[in-house]
């Protein structure tokens, strides 16, 4: 089994995934791009590495029973897809308090609130293989025990229950 969890920078997926208690391997994306040169250098104007997509599923060919973490996740094969979801005041809290650009937080917060990840979820893996987790109030004991029910089989796909478009 693959379970990508994804969602936009801010809403608790590296914090959430270090706290689970699975049998899947857990692969932090971000980290493996860097650590294994998955990239096609860095974008100067949003000081960020781009990755290369091709590089990136040729690595993950034959890895199975893996639990894949990046906002990246859910565009590789996946059998589920969880997205976690944060309200976008909370997004702009948590990258403010990460020193991330004022360009950086705005643009997450409104992806946040527009679905951008989710929508690219759904269109890549379809409603019936996407999870929404929303993380706004919760603990990360919390969210990571909603992910291993996500990996368990013990919660039904969820995608569409979550919107922050009041916040716009």
């Amino acid at each position: 089994m693959r379970v990508a969890v994804t969602g936009t920078p801010g809403t608790g997926k590296t914090t959430a995934t270090e706290r689970l208690a699975t049998e899947l391997d857990v692969i932090h994306l971000n980290d493996a791009i860097k650590r294994e040169g998955l990239d096609d250098g860095v974008d100067e104007d949003r000081d960020s590495v781009v990755a290369d997509f091709e590089a990136i599923e040729s690595w993950l060919d034959g890895r199975d029973d893996v639990l894949i973490e990046s906002h990246l996740a859910h565009h590789f094969d996946a059998d589920r897809v969880i997205v976690l979801r944060a309200h976008p005041e909370t997004i702009e809290e948590r990258l403010a308090d990460r020193d991330e650009s004022d360009a950086s937080i705005a643009e997450n917060a409104e992806s946040e609130a527009l679905d951008v990840i989710l929508t690219e979820a759904v269109e890549s893996h379809g409603t019936d293989s996407v999870y929404e987790i929303d993380t706004t109030d919760r603990s990360r004991a919390s969210v990571a025990e909603e992910i291993e029910a996500v990996v368990d089989g013990e919660r039904e796909p969820s995608a569409g229950t979550v919107s922050f478009v009041e916040w716009l």
